[in-house]
């Protein structure tokens, strides 16, 4: 999953792979002082929308960039900053439906997914080793 910051008037985005398991102890931890969540409940309020969960990680992303950023000024429109799954990604949810659902609620799932995989980011990085972002 990437995590995608588009500010208007910028021709291309700020793309970060968004994998909970590989951030750094002292990142979490000062993710979950941020946020007043514990981690892995972090990760579904991501996912979920959450938005200081989401500027929380934003500012995670942008202070590797920028050790000086400050929280305080982190800003974005909410169409700014989206949460993508990639190519990879959505053949393995499409691979993880198949033995769950059945007759026309697996097609429309997999139709979809399909929509959605053809227009996703190709991360030939990850291919073989995806996993979905819900830390444990």
């Amino acid at each position: 999953m990437f995590l995608v910051l588009h500010r208007e008037g910028e021709s291309e985005p700020t793309r970060w792979r968004y994998e909970p398991k590989k951030l750094m102890s002292v990142e979490r931890e000062d993710i979950e002082r941020r946020t007043g969540r514990h981690f892995a409940q972090f990760t579904q309020d991501v996912l979920q929308g959450n938005s200081l969960c989401r500027r929380a990680l934003l500012f995670t992303y942008l202070r590797r960039d920028h050790p000086k950023t400050r929280f305080e000024d982190v800003d974005f429109g909410w169409d700014e900053l989206t949460l993508e799954y990639s190519r990879q990604e959505y053949a393995t949810m499409r691979e993880s439906i198949l033995g769950s659902l059945h007759g026309d609620e697996l097609a429309m799932a997999l139709q979809q997914i399909d929509r959605d995989a053809a227009d996703a980011y190709d991360d030939i990085e990850a291919t073989g080793k995806v996993q979905l972002p819900i830390a444990g």
